[in-house]
């Protein structure tokens, strides 16, 4: 039809009953608090689809009539009314009982930086597992009630949405966000003037637009660089997550690393913790030496000690090209000014970045580690592959023993846990299950729940997925071209009436390391298992490839092909638009959840933990989280086989025992019913999972673990080193200064012949003498190191002695002397070592040097 067609957007006026829905709007406490969801979900149903579940446009569209009405609901306004008193009595919550051990709520506050954050699909500047980690650590920060502040970036564009042609291919839409839809309100200053902070660019200054959302108790500020006091190019810088080229990620970098630090700061907040999640945020630590360097006297080293004692580092990704890595010209066209105010050259200021693996490059993760004293992965398996890839950092500490250590990643239960298991639970436990969710012990009372009981709420949680599958399937090829006769035959078997049937589900990103296709390695196996007219099986597949991964977007075509070959049509569910809202169903509705990285690839795959907390069984190779979560009763494992294996071999092996799995353990325990209407062996595991799962792998748990092991003592020595002046940054900055000018002259020789046996319970004296040069006997700690060898030859440390310095030789040398009674029995083993020791430092081995006699 010709003509011009305007929009008009007809605003309803609110009812002074139900003025405080604006309020919930506004606050993203609704992104995981369903009561809060439930009322504008039950005031139209179909018009909170359409908008994307976001309650502010949603409140703009509403009609009037249905407000009025509902103004006018006994049944509704009692639920807004027991909403709005949970909502009241959750913000009136302090500190959970507890936490005050750790954190002083008048002198503490955690700074929290990410590129990324995925609270809820209404506020889309995420795009995977990094941010859906982030928005469940702030979800958590707000429900321990910890002073807690989160930085980010507003994306115009946020990441991409995503559809699938007829052909398999991939197809990215890149759609801009009106803010004013968004749960954000510009930040603002004394005076109610909005708050914007500058960065230097090459030639130029940028302005960025501080922006503020509230969640719960905690506020999280985004920067925006869409600003028409800017150059066109300037304001593309916060447009596209994760887009442009390695000049707009440097330039991303620059904003949320020193414009998020200038954000806080105009905000007037004094964060003693500073949490730098994943190498993009490492800028802020330059930006926080540089405020010393100027507002002191602290020389750069000096101001890099303080800031580093206060600052937490948390490392994601095992994979190399996952480190951000800028070539040195780069560096150099951006920081050629800033360096000059740090006080430092260009060559100490590059050799922050340098690792070895990337000449001429400076990396972000390695910034981050030399600006940071607390550092981790996020499973206990990552934490290990950390501790080898940046062992660079401390040449010669062993990479156990380095300053990396692990928080094993969790969910928020109550955004992931369906309804369902909550109204249960509520029902069954009384509300304060919530507050056990990292108690193991009181999780056995899963198993007071029938077994009927339990497996009826699980198939009712499969039934709403079939449903959503179906739609969004239907809609998905009927918009490629299908034919109803095709539509019909791709949809036969997602009927939400027919639920006795085995759903096994794979939805995360598409990456080539994660082995989408691993299933496929038989085909021929893979269709005899899945047309089975006794046990019929469905796999359901969903993810995105990054735009510019085109062997991501390879695999997602295979799987695509395999959906329309005649054997596997309707078994094989290729699903369109992944996103938080389609992840609940599929994590609370398959039954299996399925995993195949490549080992060790997997920093944590938190997917499995939201499946695990709804009953769902894991089978995965044991890696990431799983790698602590599976024993042996809550799920299936696929032997991994690390790289030292050939690539070819390695797939073979794993691929015959997931289809091994699934033949002989996995598809018979489902279908085994024992003459009951549900299979008890499988319900059996099912409650294991729930029980093993929740109180282990959650994000209260997390974030207590931050608490207790990083923040804390982060905040302490932070403290320490600025007290009476900063006087303790000073001291230990010059003592480093001098151990690693005086290192590489240092020498030991053992004085005493070793001995081979000694009687039980007679002392071994050991005697060595130390070239300290220059050095004292305060400044070193000289250990023996006693362990035994394992199955294959390698040296376990059991336990640790320290020598006592013994006078000085005629020569000069330090002399040390150990009585160790053996700790063991038997044969054991015995090394001797001496490293740099000073009390202000905030892990043993930071300096990094470490001499073996």
């Amino acid at each position: 039809m010709a003509g011009t067609r305007y929009s008009l957007e007809v605003q309803p006026r609110l009812p002074e009953r139900l003025v405080r829905l604006r309020e919930l709007a506004d606050d993203l406490f609704y992104s995981w608090d369903r009561q809060v969801r439930g009322l504008f979900y039950r005031l139209d149903p179909e018009l909170w689809a359409q908008c994307g579940h976001s309650p502010k446009l949603f409140l703009r569209r509403v009609a009037q009539e249905r407000l009025d009405r509902a103004a006018e609901d006994r049944i509704f306004l009692e639920d807004y009314n027991r909403t709005l008193s949970a909502y009241d009595t959750y913000l009136e919550k302090q500190l959970r009982k507890g936490i005050e051990e750790y954190l002083d709520p008048e002198q503490d506050l955690i700074a929290y930086f990410c590129a990324e954050f995925g609270l809820h699909e209404s506020l889309p500047i995420y795009s995977g597992g990094l941010g859906i980690l982030a928005g469940d650590h702030c979800k958590a920060a707000s429900d321990l009630g910890i002073p807690f502040v989160a930085v980010g970036m507003l994306y115009r564009q946020g990441y991409f949405t995503q559809t699938i042609d007829g052909h398999g291919n991939q197809i990215a839409h890149y759609t801009p966000t009106h803010f004013e839809d968004l749960a954000i309100h510009p930040a603002t200053v004394e005076g109610g003037q909005e708050l914007h902070v500058f960065i230097d660019l090459p030639g130029r200054r940028v302005m960025l637009k501080v922006w503020e959302a509230k969640a719960g108790h905690i506020r999280l500020y985004l920067l925006d660089s869409d600003l028409p006091e800017n150059q066109e190019a300037d304001r593309a810088i916060t447009y596209q997550l994760y887009g442009g080229d390695i000049t707009t990620r440097i330039q991303q970098e620059i904003v949320l690393g020193i414009g998020g630090v200038r954000a806080l700061r105009a905000l007037g907040l004094k964060p003693s913790v500073w949490h730098i999640n994943e190498g993009h945020a490492a800028f802020m630590v330059l930006e926080r030496c540089r405020e010393w360097v100027k507002q002191s006297d602290l020389d750069f080293a000096s101001a890099l000690e303080l800031v580093a004692a206060g600052t937490v580092f948390t490392t994601h990704t095992p994979v190399a090209a996952g480190h951000d890595i800028f070539d040195h010209d780069l560096i150099s066209t951006y920081f050629s000014d800033y360096i000059k105010e740090l006080g430092i050259e260009m060559d100490e200021f590059l050799a922050l970045g340098a690792s070895p693996n990337n000449q001429g490059g400076f990396n972000q993760t390695t910034l981050a580690l030399h600006g940071s004293r607390f550092h981790n992965g996020v499973s206990r398996i990552h934490g290990g592959v950390a501790s080898q890839m940046e062992a660079y950092v401390w040449p010669q500490i062993p990479p156990e023993e380095n300053p990396i250590r692990h928080v094993t990643n969790g969910v928020h239960v109550p955004t992931f846990l369906a309804r369902d298991w909550a109204n249960l639970y509520d029902i069954r436990f009384g509300r304060e299950w919530r507050n056990e969710l990292f108690n193991p012990d009181y999780w056995s009372r899963i198993d007071e729940i029938p077994d009927h009981s339990f497996w009826s709420l699980r198939q009712s949680l499969k039934a709403d997925l079939l449903e959503e599958v179906r739609r969004r399937v239907t809609l998905q090829h009927q918009r490629n071209g299908c034919s109803d006769a095709l539509v019909e035959r791709l949809t036969r078997y997602l009927t939400p009436h027919e639920t006795d049937v085995l759903i096994v589900g794979f939805a995360r990103r598409f990456a080539t390391y994660k082995r989408a296709t691993l299933l496929f390695s038989d085909p021929d196996r893979l269709a005899r298992l899945v047309n089975d007219a006794e046990r019929p099986i469905i796999f359901m597949f969903a993810g995105k490839a990054h735009p510019s991964d085109m062997p991501g977007q390879h695999l997602i075509q295979v799987i695509h092909d395999f959906s329309r070959r005649p054997e596997f049509a309707g078994r094989i569910i290729l699903i369109e638009g992944y996103d938080m809202a389609l992840a609940r169903k599929l994590v609370t509705g398959v039954d299996v959840w399925l995993n195949t990285p490549e080992y060790p690839m997997e920093a944590s795959g938190t997917s499995g933990e939201k499946a695990g907390i709804n009953g769902v069984l894991n089978l995965s190779v044991l890696d990431g989280w799983w790698g602590e979560g599976y024993n042996g009763e809550n799920g299936w494992a696929i032997t991994p086989h690390g790289p030292q294996y050939d690539a070819a071999y390695r797939d073979q092996e794993e691929s015959t025992e997931l289809l091994d799995i699934l033949e002989n353990q996995l598809i018979p325990l489902y279908y085994e019913r024992n003459g009951h209407g549900y299979p008890e062996g499988w319900v059996r595991m099912s409650k294991a999972s729930i029980r093993s799962i929740l109180p282990q792998f959650n994000s209260e748990r997390m974030v207590m673990d931050y608490i207790r092991d990083f923040y804390s003592p982060a905040a302490r020595q932070q403290r320490a080193l600025a007290d009476n002046g900063h006087a303790g940054a000073r001291d230990l900055a010059a003592w480093k200064r001098k151990v690693w000018a005086t290192w590489p002259q240092v020498s030991l020789r053992r004085l005493d012949p070793p001995v081979a046996e000694v009687t039980a319970g007679s002392p071994l004296e050991i005697r060595v003498a130390a070239r300290l040069h220059g050095l004292s006997a305060k400044d070193v700690t000289l250990e023996c190191v006693v362990g035994v060898e394992d199955s294959h030859g390698e040296f376990q440390v059991r336990e640790c002695f320290s020598f006592e310095a013994d006078g000085t030789g005629r020569d000069g040398e330090t002399l040390f002397c150990l009585q160790l009674l053996p700790p063991l029995p038997g044969l054991q083993y015995y090394k001797l070592r001496m490293y740099p020791s000073h009390p202000l430092l905030s892990h043993p081995f930071e300096t990094g040097c470490m001499l073996w006699l």
